[in-house]
């Protein structure tokens, strides 16, 4: 008998330790050669590892949100019960990957019973089920060891099944409760709130926004393509006058290095979006949208926003934000208190878009408002310098011709 004990590797981008997101397998399992066996989260993606070799698995790290260091042992096989393995489908041929399931060829399966044990599939299309409703336990796997891929879930959804989500009669008493551990992602966006929360100071500003000639102008736009083209959504205006005005507050575009002690700032300007997901909130990132237009920030909004919804977007484009817009689209609000999204020294929260009546020019008109919620970090950037950015975003909002001028 002899063993082989697989270490942490360098997961990219000097990474020194990684969280154990998702077990994969189990002592005692017998598994082939690349195998998903666990799912591995920095801090920029959760990234998939395959076995380095057949065997069964005779020990393992620790547990789901236990975090273990680049280098040290992470599984042990038992290399002599290869034999002992089956045959199975083979998987994606590679010892790590960014989790995003290969789309496949299954065939649509009708409904299935549930399933006993853990289900073995991605976070990604675990976050699915969970928007959609949908039970895994029924959803049969075509992968090693059955378990689901991207293939598999969507030819299931495509048969029509979803959870059995019955109203309750009656109005019984509720006595049950239940725990949640807090790993992976959504450890990671809790660790990195707090952080900012106790060492920036921030500094709140929140203004109002006429953006009636605005819509009006993103209509027309709108109106003006074809069937199927994808529409211009608010937010490729206001990022593209965010990058306007970014010519004249450099302060606000801009890292703070707290090691050394260092305000860095940036003539690109690499645009954060922050975007909600079943994993928990991400921030993909728009790279020198100083160069692109209305419609190519569109673009790059709309693919990064997906990217990072359905775990797609590399750990590249999961980082080095410069400035951040976070949106709550229809559910804006009226005013929010973005938290910076360190090392940022702003971020801009958009709030709801509401037709009210207005006061212009002596006289009660409807007009579409919206509110902008900003926060800055006092220690770089003064309140003047902050309400002052906010200010010339509102005149390029309100005049929105002003932003397409050179």
């Amino acid at each position: 008998m002899s063993e082989y004990v697989f270490k942490l590797p360098d997961l990219g981008e000097g990474t020194v330790e990684a969280e154990i997101a998702e077990w994969m397998v189990k002592v005692g399992d017998v598994v082939k050669e690349e195998d998903p066996i666990c799912a591995m989260l920095t801090d920029k993606a959760a990234v998939e590892l395959t076995a380095p070799v057949s065997g069964k698995v005779v020990s393992v790290a620790g547990a789901e949100g236990d975090t273990v260091a680049v280098g040290t042992p992470l599984i042990v096989f038992e290399t002599d019960a290869a034999a002992a393995v089956t045959d199975q489908e083979e998987p994606p041929a590679a010892a790590q990957r960014d989790l995003a399931e290969p789309a496949g060829a299954a065939e649509p399966v009708a409904p299935t019973a549930r399933r006993k044990g853990k289900v073995l599939t991605s976070p990604s299309i675990r976050a699915r089920a969970r928007e959609a409703g949908i039970d895994l336990t029924r959803v049969p796997g075509t992968g090693p060891k059955g378990r689901i891929l991207k293939a598999d879930f969507e030819a299931f959804t495509t048969a029509g099944e979803t959870i059995d989500v019955r109203p309750a009669t009656g109005r019984q008493q509720r006595t049950g409760t239940s725990e949640l551990k807090v790993i992976g992602l959504r450890r990671k966006i809790a660790e990195r709130m707090a952080a900012s929360a106790r060492e920036i100071p921030h500094f709140s500003y929140v203004e109002e926004v006429d953006v009636t000639a605005l819509e009006s102008l993103r209509t027309h736009l709108n109106e003006r393509k074809q069937a199927n083209d994808p529409k211009l959504t608010p937010l490729a205006f206001l990022g593209l006058a965010v990058v306007r005005v970014l010519r004249e507050h450099p302060q606000c575009n801009a890292h703070y290095d707290s090691e050394r002690n260092v305000l860095i700032r940036h003539e690109a300007v690499h645009l954060g979006i922050a975007t909600q997901t079943g994993d928990g909130l991400k921030v993909p990132v728009v790279r020198h949208a100083e160069t692109l237009d209305l419609e190519g920030l569109a673009g790059e909004i709309r693919r990064l926003s997906s990217a990072a919804r359905d775990n797609t977007a590399s750990r590249e484009e999961l980082s080095g934000s410069t400035i951040t817009i976070t949106s709550l689209g229809k559910l804006g609000g009226i005013v929010s208190t973005p938290i910076i999204n360190q090392p940022e020294v702003g971020i801009i929260g958009v709030n709801r878009m509401v037709e009210r009546p207005v006061v212009v020019g002596g006289r009660v008109e409807v007009r579409t408002m919206m509110n902008l919620s900003s926060s800055f970090d006092h220690r770089f950037v003064d309140g003047y310098e902050g309400a002052a950015m906010i200010q010339a975003l509102k005149e390029l909002l309100e005049q929105p011709a002003l932003i397409f001028m050179p």
